[in-house]
């Protein structure tokens, strides 16, 4: 969209607000709220915020910062009243001086979408989002009970979601997304919802306004959405499993029908990248203490540094359908993920396989949980971090995430997750009081 036409649609539909939104580097959404009268300065980038108080962003010495919108990411917010409305607009973060600002997660996903296609590539990604629909108390807290009971692609009765789900869609849908399914879950209470695949920066977007449209149409029924990996032990937890297709000169650079399994060595390559940079990148893809209660054995989650061509139980998957719809699956990030520092990092892990052949070992097509760890080291098969400190001691290591993120996010990320995992480590847990309290 022009400027002209934002401006002239938000007179028709009577908008009177506007929501300016960004994402820190832990991948919360920000807005900052202004009247109509001042979307002429805001699409002018005139629009000056305070980024100090924003979670990795300046010094209080250096904090202001300029927003600076991007036209095609104007979309109305359906929920809200026709009359009097409110619109909002996607904004990049740029400093006084007129530069993108280095800690911007979409400045980074943007450079590493750029890398791409200095060497000839363009990239589809589509994400499968999960979450859980829980029960509010007496107060409107969240709690962990389930308003239903049901089972993966169950219908109602069983499916008490349904309603709300299709809310959600409907929503999406009048935001522009084009939604390909979406479905009941493993675990009860707990749901999926697939859009269409897009370029990276496109799909990052939509996944943060997914997020938080879900949670707020969750709460007009009384409900609370999580995209918490693992709310309830012993049951399936939530991921957001990545579908990456890799396209030069209009072709599917993933299929070659000669190769075995139609996939060309670049589709290698890529997967050999990935696989050997996975440890440090799973900071970022699994950046929460809990997102490693998910990473277990037994629950459709991936434990192991592998890929196969149908396993689930492998890392990366290639899914059947091959010619344009040649795609790999990455399995471990969740939800809760950064998604424009995810896809970044996923994205130059993978041109670095290419640029450097780095080949991956042989596709695992046994289920990698029962194999025997003897078993697994004949593979050469190794886990990956078991919790948010190994993560951050892979990824302190990993100079692809140092230098995909640059110095400004690598070094604030790090130290806030440091700071969450001794926070962690130090409380008393009510585990450790129901199994030693009594005892000793």
């Amino acid at each position: 969209m022009t400027k002209q036409e934002i401006l002239s649609k938000c007179k028709e539909l009577d908008i009177r607000f506007i929501r300016l939104q960004f994402t820190d580097i832990l991948g919360v959404v920000k807005n900052l709220a202004i009247p109509v009268s001042q979307l002429e300065r805001a699409l002018n980038e005139e629009i000056v915020f305070d980024g100090s108080s924003i979670e990795g962003f300046t010094r209080v010495e250096e904090s202001d910062m300029i927003l600076k919108p991007d036209l095609d990411s104007f979309t109305i917010f359906p929920w809200r009243p026709r009359e009097g409305g409110v619109a909002r607009l996607i904004c990049d973060i740029y400093t006084p001086e007129g530069q993108p600002f280095e800690g911007d997660p979409r400045y980074v996903l943007k450079k590493a979408i750029r890398e791409a296609a200095d060497m000839g590539y363009s990239i589809n990604i589509g994400p499968e989002c999960e979450f859980f629909l829980f029960k509010l108390d007496e107060k409107g807290n969240p709690t962990t009970i389930s308003h239903d009971k049901g089972g993966y692609f169950d219908l109602s009765p069983n499916d008490l979601g349904e309603n709300t789900r299709r809310e959600i869609i409907l929503t999406l849908e009048e935001m522009g997304f084009e939604i390909e399914a979406s479905h009941h879950e493993v675990s009860p209470g707990q749901h999926e919802i697939k859009f269409k695949y897009s370029d990276p920066l496109t799909t990052a977007d939509r996944v943060t306004t997914l997020k938080f449209v879900t949670r707020i149409i969750a709460q007009r029924n009384n409900l609370h959405a999580t995209f918490m990996p693992k709310p309830i032990f012993g049951i399936n937890g939530s991921g957001m499993h990545v579908h990456l297709s890799l396209f030069k000169n209009g072709e599917n650079a993933f299929y070659d029908p000669d190769r075995p399994h139609q996939l060309s060595e670049e589709a290698r390559y890529f997967i050999g990248g990935v696989l050997k940079h996975i440890k440090g990148i799973t900071a970022i893809t699994n950046p929460l203490v809990n997102s490693y209660k998910r990473l277990v054995p037994g629950y459709e989650a991936p434990v192991f540094q592998t890929w196969s061509v149908s396993n689930r139980t492998a890392l990366i998957r290639v899914p059947a359908g091959r010619g344009n719809g040649t795609r790999i699956e990455i399995r471990n990030p969740d939800s809760c993920c950064n998604p424009y520092l995810a896809f970044s990092l996923i994205i130059r892990a993978g041109l670095d396989g290419i640029i450097h052949k780095i080949m991956p070992t042989d596709p695992v097509d046994k289920n990698v949980y029962l194999m025997t760890p003897a078993e697994r080291a004949l593979d050469n098969i190794t886990n990956l971090p078991g919790s948010l400190s190994e993560a951050l001691s892979e990824f302190e290591k990993s100079e692809l995430c140092l230098n995909t993120l640059g110095q400004h996010i690598f070094y604030h990320f790090l130290e806030a997750k440091q700071i969450e995992w001794e926070v962690y480590k130090n409380q008393i847990h009510q585990w450790e009081l129901d199994q030693y309290l009594g005892v000793f």
